[in-house]
């Protein structure tokens, strides 16, 4: 324990494990198939490369698969220059790097691109290997560095209205049972979790009284057979189990293969020494995890600070005694 906190640094190793980064994705755009090859084995073992032959071609690419961390486009294709193809990807992916490649002195279009912010970097043909993967190399590194910047904020912000959520309901909810769902969705909004519970506990158990905020159907108390929350009770610990080839047989229940559940992190809220809540975050995507890039100690500490935020509320409100 350190100032009350547990000790979350086991958990944060197995988020880490759970997100190791994987390769980033480039779009490579060109008329000429040699060129569009020759680009794919260049940067194929550094990114995960989808090619296009035209900027429609390329904007139907992106529609598909989201967003890309460099995309390198040709400038002179027919039907679509490539200033105009990048001008397009801007206000959907505004933080995606792009590159031109151009053999020609189009001077007025790239100074245009780069200056309004539609270009990062432009290379002329034949370019020079070396140069050309300096170039996306420290494209890429931007690339991480603003989508850092931009969780950041966006994670600031999802506390902020969070710490909100729970001063509101406190002063709102006339009941605990009534303060469990708003306090449930807020915590799924702030954490991007496909379903959040948070159930009472009387006697450090379970009882009927719960709020839930969920994207997918829940057929029934899944809680009350999960392994993972006796451990968080009788610990009075954080769980969290993540699928992974080294997952712990223990949670083979239905609901984690019938939802496709990846990841469970369980809170247990604990006021003045006493037990009154059980926090449920589940994802079934590991990588829409708030801390995804940054899966650090102190991050897990915060979410758990949080929780326990909730003590208070629950603390302070009375309990209807016929719906337990």
């Amino acid at each position: 324990m350190d100032n009350g906190i547990p000790d979350l640094d086991s958990i944060s190793r197995q988020l880490i494990n759970s997100n190791r980064p994987r390769k980033p994705k480039m779009l490579v755009v060109d008329d000429e198939p040699d060129n569009l090859d020759l680009l794919y084995r260049t940067f194929r073992r550094e990114f995960n490369v989808l090619r296009a032959e035209s900027g429609a071609s390329a904007l139907s690419v992106l529609a598909t698969e989201g967003e890309v961390a460099v995309i390198i486009s040709d400038q002179r294709m027919p039907e679509m220059k490539g200033t105009e193809f990048l001008s397009k990807t801007v206000p959907r992916f505004p933080d995606t790097m792009r590159i031109i490649l151009t053999g020609f002195t189009d001077v007025e279009d790239l100074v245009e691109a780069i200056n309004s912010g539609q270009v990062y970097r432009y290379i002329t043909k034949p370019w020079n290997p070396n140069e050309l993967k300096g170039v996306v190399q420290n494209a890429a590194q931007t690339y991480e560095l603003l989508k850092q910047r931009s969780e950041e904020q966006q994670r600031a912000q999802a506390q902020i209205d969070l710490l909100a959520t729970i001063m509101q309901v406190a002063q709102s909810c006339d009941s605990r049972e009534s303060c469990l769902k708003p306090i449930a969705k807020a915590f799924s909004d702030s954490f991007f979790a496909d379903c959040c519970i948070l159930q009472l506990l009387e006697d450090n158990k379970l009882t009927t009284a719960r709020g839930i905020y969920k994207k997918f159907e829940i057929s029934e108390n899944f809680l009350e057979k999960d392994p993972l929350v006796q451990e968080a009770l009788t610990h009075q610990q954080p769980m969290v189990w993540v699928d992974s080839t080294s997952a712990p047989s223990v949670v083979e229940l239905e609901h984690y293969q019938r939802e496709g559940i990846q990841a469970h992190l369980l809170i247990p809220i604990i006021y003045r020494e006493q037990l009154l809540a059980m926090l449920s975050l589940q994802w079934q995507h590991t990588g829409r995890l708030a801390f995804t890039s940054l899966v650090r100690e102190d991050e897990l500490k915060l979410i758990y600070l949080l929780a326990q935020q909730v003590g208070l509320v629950l603390d302070s409100r009375p309990v209807l005694v016929n719906q337990l």
